[in-house]
């Protein structure tokens, strides 16, 4: 109908419902998850934050099929992941999820872009294919001048740049990043977070990322607070990062969070 306007809501990505993460036996039991709600739509860029022991990454490790829950209901591309086989959880690490840690990974044998395309050239792409994407993806993490060089020829930010080409290069449904900044000085760590948001805002990744660092989280579009093992608040992108900024620091200043 001429006029209409497109009324639906964002697709799922992930979805998690009454998530509960305990360790230990009977009598002796921590729970670090204390029932967790939270959906993930495709084109969100999510930054979980929290104090050290809230549950961060267990929530990070759950959601991206590393570790399963105690209890409740964890979706991923459509599929409840808590009642998948081995060989289905390989294929969804495979192909649906890109991962971004604080240690690159990246193989010394081999040059930044072949790294970047490894993950298609283990596919089965056409060389050429290959070559074209990472180039592209360099590029835009500002890596174009640096494909032919080797891991130990690059600066820790600029290699943490080449891992997040090399999540991107699949075109995943999501991104999982944790502490992707952790290692890095304020410049490069500044540069790999313009390179996530510049492609979330093109409509090319979905990210989840840990932190505990409010500059890093007012890159996210959504903010959400977990303390003991819930999340206590959600705070959303406005006007300006530096508001966002500001707004960050003054819910985890009053949850007596890090900085």
């Amino acid at each position: 109908m001429e006029g209409k306007i497109n009324m639906d809501k964002p697709a799922k990505v992930a979805e998690v419902r009454n998530l509960v993460k305990q360790y230990g036996t009977k009598g002796f039991c921590s729970r670090v998850l204390k029932g967790i709600d939270l959906t993930v739509c495709k084109n969100d860029f999510i930054a979980l934050m929290g104090p050290s022991g809230s549950g961060k990454t267990t929530l990070l490790n759950i959601l991206s099929t590393i570790d399963k829950p105690t209890q409740g209901t964890v979706i991923l591309d459509g599929q409840d992941i808590t009642k998948a086989s081995n060989r289905e959880l390989s294929r969804l690490r495979r192909d649906k999820i890109g991962f971004v840690f604080q240690d690159y990974n990246l193989l010394d044998t081999m040059t930044l872009q072949d790294n970047i395309a490894l993950p298609l050239s283990l596919h089965g792409v056409d060389p050429k294919v290959c070559v074209k994407k990472s180039a592209e993806l360099a590029e835009a993490f500002g890596l174009g001048d640096h494909l032919g060089k080797y891991p130990y020829q690059l600066s820790g930010g600029q290699k943490q740049r080449g891992a997040a080409c090399r999540a991107l290069i699949t075109e995943p449904e999501i991104i999982f990043a944790d502490e992707p900044t952790g290692a890095l000085d304020s410049k490069s760590g500044r540069e790999l977070l313009e390179g996530f948001k510049m492609v979330n805002e093109q409509g090319k990744a979905t990210i989840f990322m840990v932190t505990h660092d409010p500059f890093c989280a007012s890159y996210a579009r959504d903010v959400y607070m977990l303390n003991d093992g819930v999340i206590t608040c959600r705070i959303s992108k406005g006007a300006s990062r530096k508001e966002f900024y500001d707004r960050i620091m003054n819910v985890q200043a009053a949850m007596g969070g890090e900085r």
